[in-house]
């Protein structure tokens, strides 16, 4: 199959990584790489990333083609995806951060392209997916939101614990590391908290995740809650959960229903572990047993790490390959 990506930010230059590196042996083709950055940026970024460190191959740009080792893919630079030829793309990744509109989600559509996967929530897309949520919605829609980073580590864990032991409610704080939604020094923006300098302090923020639960989930709709604390670290984040339940458990069979999950989806690790170590990990999300636990045969907390960047990545080129 074939894809573009559109928006050659974090999430687009890491799934190009993915794709040239650990998922190179996936049946796609990148047809067309664009963004509004000039080609000289475009292949610098890529080439030093200050998270995931050099690209092992060597980078170069002349002439509208990226050359990455013995790869070669054609960069463009439009402003308006519309106003390419994407004729024979089966999946443009929508990875601008800007369809949040029906006329610009559907821009790949016009230009021939066969089908979007936006890389963020969006009321423009025809149905939001979240693997090992609701993949079985996933169908021949146009426009697929691949919903958010958050989302793809809560959604599959919820929908398993309450298939095990029902969910009465539940809590969700999402401890996240610092994005460009923030600045480096104090400088106005709408939320006052958001408004200080992110790698200076730990700042209580808000999080689309349980409206999106709700939305992935309409049958948890409603019964869980979240919030968000954004901390002065580069990657890598952390859900923090804590749920009533319908039916008792005790902490060992609360981390074995936890272990059945699919393991490309949910993690495992029972390691002392801190954050920079599960850089790079593909998986939504990453269950820390030793940080899991029953506190009442009903009421139960549940922690996990994910890289927000790498792991969502991984799930773009899964939902790709599914559309595709």
């Amino acid at each position: 199959m074939k894809i573009a990506i559109n928006g050659f930010g974090r999430i687009g230059r890491t799934v190009l990584r993915q794709l040239l590196t650990s998922r190179a042996q996936d049946p796609i083709e990148i047809a067309l790489i664009n963004d509004i950055a000039s080609a000289e940026v475009c292949a610098y970024l890529f080439a030093y990333d200050s998270t995931f460190g050099p690209f092992p191959d060597p980078v170069a740009v002349a002439g509208g083609v990226l050359t990455v080792g013995d790869r070669r893919i054609r960069l463009t630079h439009a402003a308006d995806v519309s106003d390419l030829d994407l004729s024979g793309v089966d999946v443009v990744m929508e990875c601008t951060g800007h369809a949040d509109t029906r006329a610009v989600a559907a821009r790949g559509l016009a230009a021939g392209a066969g089908r979007i996967l936006i890389s963020g929530p969006s009321v423009a897309a025809d149905e939001t997916i979240v693997l090992g949520a609701n993949d079985d919605r996933l169908g021949d829609q146009a426009i697929i939101s691949n919903a958010s980073c958050t989302t793809n580590a809560l959604a599959p864990l919820l929908r398993h614990i309450d298939g095990a032991f029902g969910l009465v409610a539940g809590h969700m704080t999402t401890i996240h590391c610092y994005t460009s939604s923030q600045p480096m020094v104090d400088t106005p923006r709408a939320s006052l908290e958001r408004s200080r300098a992110g790698a200076m302090s730990m700042v209580p923020t808000t999080t689309s995740a349980a409206r999106l639960v709700g939305e992935v989930l309409p049958e948890l709709a409603g019964k869980v809650t979240s919030s968000a604390v954004r901390v002065p670290v580069a990657s890598v984040s952390a859900v923090d959960l804590t749920a009533t339940l319908d039916q008792p458990t005790d902490t060992a069979a609360l981390i074995a229903c936890l272990a059945e999950m699919d393991p490309l989806i949910v993690g495992h690790t029972d390691l002392p572990l801190v954050s920079s170590d599960l850089r790079a990990r593909p998986e939504s999300l990453i269950v820390a047993s030793r940080e899991t636990f029953c506190v009442t045969p009903r009421n139960i907390r549940v922690f996990g790490w994910y890289d927000n960047e790498w792991g969502f990545s991984a799930r773009m080129i899964d939902m790709a390959l599914r559309m595709g």
